[in-house]
């Protein structure tokens, strides 16, 4: 995609006036700024904000009853003195130092069809069952996060960079509702109250020396000024959610988690950063896993400065363990995710790391998280309940670079493990052109006393955020379900893949396709009786948002996991839009009750 100059993005962006141009669709409150579809609605009040906690969701009964505002602008409070002379700075870097040049941080590319943010929270609000009921086993609430920018972007902008925003639909007694909240992070809240973007962005903002220089420039003073603090958390909480030691957290792998809750109407509140009493001083991944046998919960962080890999883990009761630092990964990798098995935890050395060569940076420009193709990725296995690092043993794997894991186990009586992951087959593209990423499900065995190492495909379709039923993570498990890349990151369908079936079989068993113009993201498994031992492995539901490009309509679709072609059994129209995001998380009733 050809670039723009940030000069005419922001003159578009914020003078609204002159560029928006009607979308081609039956949903009349969807507007296009600069190719990117926004949802303008006039401002909502935030219960919480007055204290209101017992405010029942409210109906609506005509979905286009939205008044659009003239401006985003309108709602900010007025700009300060300093904030006005940052804000200049800014632009000037935007539009003569580091211009949004390539699709990957052009905000017209990012931030197209169902990517834009909608500009506003929802407060829980009345949905319609258009197709079957909604049953006993989904009491509780289904919660999406995903990247949803506070202020339209004024100059390069990542599709990771993106505020947090939670999508909730809280189902009681086969009735839904569907709330829409920004997670409260200490940079929303300095960045509401100024009025302006303030933080950097991570992904986009630091894009070779020259621009780093400037925009470090800018931040240090910013921060000396007092227009923040870093030490409060830079974080976006915008990845993922997870529920352990009786509490809710919206997770982003940049900073502590935020302990967030749902009220009793649905309304979602953030509570705070939450560092486990003082232990959890730095970062964490956001995909802990919990053992579902122990109640345990295992994590890690990643950094750019040594050690560049720490495991540790939570009690049952939520107390945290000492950090097991990993010195043997000697150089900077992007490691997002792991896998646990009974005895064991999983970590991927791909060829995604940190570029640490200034030259490279200063000449060859672009982001300073890249691919190094001589790198051979490699898997890390240390028991879980490792004092320290001396049992840890890596295993060469080429060629093998994954984002996510799916589950792993152990076999030969602990002697080996096996990982199900979806292998990135063109890695260079994870960060820059997500189009063209192909991820191919892989199984992998290694034996852990001859360090061999097997491995094949167990499906060749382009497949990723992938799931399990969650009572069999860390032990052997034989259904998986995946989203479809049509291409990443669109899901335009999902896929039951049974990973027992031999080594040369295609291990799909069911799939269930959206339809044309129609998108979802990651599928989500919930258990039909999660109470009950003898239940098969996959009795019970799928679910996952879908949006339709065509009449600009969301829906939430329930799917009978046993089904060969994951039937729908429900369908719930959604009030309003929900943008594309990352991963989600279903709370069953009784553990809502505990928030």
């Amino acid at each position: 995609m050809d670039s723009v100059s940030s000069s005419s993005f922001i003159s578009s962006t914020f003078s609204l006036h002159h560029s928006l141009l009607s979308r081609r669709s039956s949903s009349p409150n969807l507007l296009r700024i600069n190719s990117a579809v926004v949802e303008e609605r006039t401002p909502i009040t935030n219960p919480s904000d007055n204290n209101d906690r017992l405010n029942k969701p409210k109906k609506l009964h005509n979905r286009t009853n939205h008044t659009a505002v003239s401006s985003p602008a309108k709602l900010r409070p007025e700009m300060t003195l300093a904030t006005a002379l940052f804000t200049t700075v800014e632009d000037v870097i935007n539009t003569f130092i580091d211009p949004p040049s390539r699709p990957s941080v052009d905000p017209k590319h990012v931030l197209s069809d169902n990517f834009a943010p909608v500009l506003d929270e929802l407060p829980p609000t009345d949905c319609e069952i258009i197709h079957g009921s909604l049953p006993p086993s989904l009491n509780g609430a289904y919660i999406r996060n995903g990247p949803n920018p506070q202020f339209l972007p004024r100059g390069p902008y990542h599709l990771f960079d993106g505020d947090g925003m939670l999508h909730a639909i809280r189902i009681h007694n086969g009735k839904a509702t569907l709330c829409s909240r920004y997670v409260k992070t200490y940079k929303y809240n300095v960045e509401k109250q100024t009025g302006a973007p303030v933080m950097p962005n991570v992904f986009s903002g630091f894009n070779g020396v020259t621009a780093s220089v400037a925009r470090g420039a800018l931040t240090a003073v910013r921060v000396l000024t007092g227009q923040y603090n870093p030490v409060n958390g830079i974080g976006l909480a915008n990845t993922s959610l997870a529920f352990f030691c009786n509490r809710l957290f919206a997770l982003g792998e940049s900073d502590l988690p935020y302990a967030v809750r749902l009220t009793e109407y649905g309304d979602i509140e953030t509570i705070g950063r939450y560092d486990f009493d003082g232990k959890l001083a730095m970062s964490m991944t956001a995909h802990p896993k919990t053992d579902p046998i122990t109640g345990e919960t295992f994590a890690f962080r990643y950094g750019p400065v040594p050690p560049f890999l720490t495991f540790f883990r939570f009690d049952s009761t939520g107390k945290k363990q000492r950090d097991v630092p990993i010195f043997s990964m000697t150089s900077p990798s992007f490691l997002h995710d792991f896998a646990i098995t009974e005895r064991h935890a999983i970590f991927a050395e791909i060829q995604i790391g940190m570029r640490m060569n200034p030259m490279d940076l200063m000449f060859e420009g672009g982001s300073p998280v890249g691919t190094d193709n001589g790198k051979t990725p490699r898997l890390g296995v240390i028991p879980k309940y490792a004092g320290d690092e001396s049992e840890m043993k890596w295993f060469e794997v080429p060629g093998f670079n994954i984002i996510h894991a799916i589950n792993a186990w152990d076999e030969d009586d602990g002697n080996s493990v096996v990982l199900i992951a979806p292998n990135i087959m063109s890695i260079e593209h994870t960060l820059e052109r997500m189009d063209l990423v192909h991820a191919l499900v892989e199984k992998v065995k290694i034996d852990l006393v001859t360090g061999i190492v097997t491995r094949h495909p167990i499906s060749a379709r382009n497949l990723d955020f992938a799931v399990i039923n969650p009572a069999f993570l860390g032990r052997q498990s034989r259904y998986v379900y995946a989203g479809i890349g049509d291409p990443m990151p669109k899901i335009s369908g999902v896929a039951k893949l049974d990973v027992s079936k031999g080594d040369r079989d295609d291990c799909t068993v069911a799939r269930r396709m959206y339809g044309k113009g129609c998108y979802g993201g990651e599928p989500f498994f919930v258990a039909r009786d999660p109470g009950n031992p003898e239940a098969e492995e996959d009795d019970g539901y799928v679910v996952t948002y879908v949006h339709d490009e065509v009449t600009g309509e969301s829906k939430f679709l329930v799917m009978d996991a046993k089904s060969p072609e994951l039937e729908i059994v429900a369908a719930v129209r959604l009030p309003r839009r929900v943008p594309y995001g990352f991963h989600g998380l279903f709370v069953k009733e009784s553990d809502l009750n505990k928030l």
